[in-house]
């Protein structure tokens, strides 16, 4: 006797009746995990630090941090910009040629000095493990740590190095006190330091879980760094920009690096090959501000460049027209910057000779350029902002740093309250 199944015996319309509710039913549970997705990627970057490499022989290594530590602990504090309901860390090791070991990692809120609050640490996890070895060139992300963080928190984020770690990766001018210390420090509330810096070490990205926001990053050189800025204070002019823009839930990324230049290297690479790392993969980036070149101009003929030539406007424009690009197939808004005055910059330094009336011209000739062609979305005018109006050449004292490059506090002030942020916003 042939045995005929119960599905073969089912007639025609059960068994289309059958696949369409198995449609459905996989269209649910796809949607059911497309939400769960969808709810999963609500990170959003609060804070950065953009990492360079350790200098050439020609140009000294910074005496703000050691070559290198063995068996310590490095504790450095960020000021966020948005809280959220979980944190995660990014460490780079991006230019070390060897591979770097973190063996513990931890978070809390900042306390006085190196201290953190009591009852705040809490360890980080990297696959569910203590620590992690990060290949050269390469980034580690740590676990998701569920603990809610205010706005504007200033966070204690602790790295241990248990082994000979040559500090390759850093960022030079952080303008925040960090504490080195002997052993695993990480879970300690007091942190007995041995040395400290002003650098950044290793850290580069804080990023928080939190609905309906979005980031805005500055691409800068010192000016948007914070040189001139008080260290210890967030008074550079993307912490004040950081402030306004909390109410409308965008976080403000400082993607300033001092010394940094739109065509060239040195005390970090160009911004094209730095805009992927430092934009284009940081989630929900709505904008960008670019506030860069001054560098350009200005070092060619100093102790830092001597036998560089300086770009010509055209060329500067090409660079800038590439960043453009960049940024429009990425479905980012760029916002350009005038390059502020800088008359008697830096006269008495290594950077003797950095400015030239030849020079401004040149900066003149890229404002012109910022101004009149439309390139950019949208542009915000800091040469108008920091001058002197009956010397338009230099800034004005009152917000001079001191150096007739970088603006002091107040003038950082003055730049961020001159951005509309109605060009940051969705629209």
């Amino acid at each position: 006797m042939r045995v005929i199944s119960s599905t073969a015996a089912r007639p025609k319309r059960s068994i289309r009746s059958a696949v369409i509710a198995a449609v459905i039913a996989l269209g649910t549970t796809l949607t059911s995990l497309s939400a769960a997705n969808a709810e999963e990627q609500s990170w959003v970057g609060t804070w950065m630090a953009s990492p360079q490499p350790i200098w050439n022989s020609d140009f000294p290594f910074p005496t703000k941090i050691p070559v290198s530590v063995d068996d310590q602990t490095v504790r450095q504090v960020a000021k966020i910009s948005l809280g959220g309901s979980r944190v995660r860390l990014v460490f780079s090791n991006t230019y070390g040629d060897q591979p770097l070991r973190i063996g513990g990692a931890s978070l809390g809120l900042a306390g006085e000095n190196s201290a953190a609050e009591p009852g705040t640490i809490h360890k980080l996890t990297f696959g569910g493990k203590d620590g992690t070895v990060i290949p050269p060139g390469a980034p580690a992300v740590s676990d998701p740590l569920d603990l809610t963080i205010e706005d504007q928190a200033e966070l204690a984020i602790s790295i241990y190095l248990p082994d000979q770690t040559p500090l390759t990766t850093f960022h030079w001018d952080g303008r925040q006190t960090a504490w080195f210390g002997d052993g695993d420090l990480t879970m300690a509330e007091d942190f007995p330091a041995t040395d400290t810096t002003d650098a950044r070490v290793i850290l580069t990205d804080v990023l928080v879980d939190t609905p309906n926001a979005g980031a805005v990053v500055i691409i800068g050189d010192s000016i948007t760094d914070g040189n001139g800025a008080t260290i210890d204070a967030d008074t550079r002019w993307p912490d004040f920009l950081a402030e306004r823009l909390i109410p409308h839930r965008i976080a403000v990324l400082n993607a300033g690096i001092s010394g940094g230049r739109l065509l060239q290297d040195k005390m970090g690479v160009n911004v094209a090959a730095r805009l992927e790392r430092d934009v284009l993969s940081q989630p929900n980036v709505k904008a960008a501000i670019l506030l860069i070149g001054i560098n350009d101009i200005s070092w060619p003929g100093t102790d830092f460049a001597p036998d560089q030539q300086r770009p010509t406007a055209e060329e500067m424009i090409a660079g800038y027209r590439q960043i453009i690009e960049l940024a429009r197939m990425n479905n980012i808004r760029l916002i350009g910057a005038t390059l502020p005055p800088f008359e008697g910059a830096l006269s008495g330094t290594p950077l003797d000779n950095y400015h030239h009336p030849d020079k401004d011209a040149l900066r003149q000739e890229i404002n012109r350029w910022i101004r009149e062609s439309d390139a950019f979305d949208s542009i915000v005018d800091f040469d108008v902002v920091l001058r002197d109006p009956d010397h338009p050449a230099r800034i004005i004292s009152t917000f001079d740093s001191g150096d007739h490059l970088h603006p002091g506090d107040e003038g950082n002030k003055a730049m961020a309250e001159a951005i509309d942020l109605g060009l940051l916003l969705d629209r």
